[in-house]
């Protein structure tokens, strides 16, 4: 199941019509969330695909109503050379969710089957290991009780040259560039194969591969987002009623003068000459 090489599919989904359904799934998300908290259950959902794909823009949205007591992501860096002599799944397996928690990877234990295969990051012995235990590593967080959920954000070629060229222009967006991701251009028949050869071993019944088409963002998000609510069987939790406590009456508290404390200039103000 190779990534498309040309942008095909429906136009870019209005504004409008995006805004107010994201806004539904996002409620629906604060449901699931409260259900995963007062259940004590665990959902793990995993975030992978092509540089540029709109994995963490999707993460954001996900999480942007959400308590990050309950709902953390993870994005681990490099690994340190004492994880380099580690298990290969051990540095991931401590971030794993509790009773109550859910944990979204920004990418995950699935960088061997990429990023390190592609690059040489690792050896082709420890290529063909991780395919071998990943299977049986999910299995054992499923069976044990784990919501797994894996999505793959699948882009054109031409759609992520084009990101890459707007995050070139943007300030704001230009640190989400490295090196490696635009070797990921000059690499992009390696990472199809190794994506192909990634998905024979770990589409698995117990955890399969759901693939999110994301040359239109939006659309991407509110997809990704209503097939994972689909997925859980949760339900909605009345939260206890709450009522306001009526304010006591004043007992003679004054505020301490402006000028013995240190404010932010109004830098706001200075918009409006």
């Amino acid at each position: 199941m190779a990534d498309k090489q040309h942008g095909i599919g429906p136009g870019k989904l209005p504004r409008s019509l995006y805004e107010r359904e994201l806004y539904r799934l996002q409620t629906e998300l604060v449901k699931l969330q409260e259900w995963v908290r007062t259940e004590g259950a665990r959902l793990v959902v995993v975030f992978e695909g092509r540089d540029a794909a709109g994995k963490g823009s999707t993460i954001k949205r996900v999480t942007q109503y959400l308590n990050p007591r309950v709902a953390r992501i993870v994005a681990l860096p490099r690994p340190t050379e004492r994880e380099r002599g580690q298990w290969y799944f051990q540095r991931y397996t401590e971030h794993l969710p509790a009773a109550g928690e859910i944990v979204l990877f920004d990418r995950s234990w699935y960088n061997r089957a990429g990023v390190e295969r592609v690059m040489g990051f690792c050896t082709a012995a420890e290529h063909q290991r991780f395919l071998r235990q990943c299977p049986v590593f999910e299995r054992m967080l499923v069976e044990d009780g784990i919501l797994l959920r894996k999505y793959w954000f699948s882009v054109s070629d031409e759609m992520q040259e084009q990101r890459f060229r707007r995050r070139l222009k943007d300030p704001t967006r230009r640190w989400k560039l490295s090196p490696m991701d635009l070797e990921s251009l000059t690499r992009w028949e390696e990472y199809s194969r190794a994506k192909d050869e990634m998905f024979v071993h770990t589409d698995i019944a117990e955890a399969p591969w759901y693939v999110v088409e994301s040359d239109d963002k939006r659309r991407a998000r509110l997809n990704m987002i209503a097939h994972l609510l689909s997925t859980v069987s949760y339900r909605d939790i009345t939260p206890p009623e709450l009522t306001l406590p009526p304010r006591p009456p004043a007992t003679g508290y004054q505020r301490p003068p402006r000028d013995l404390q240190t404010y932010v200039p109004d830098h706001a103000a200075e918009l409006e000459e």
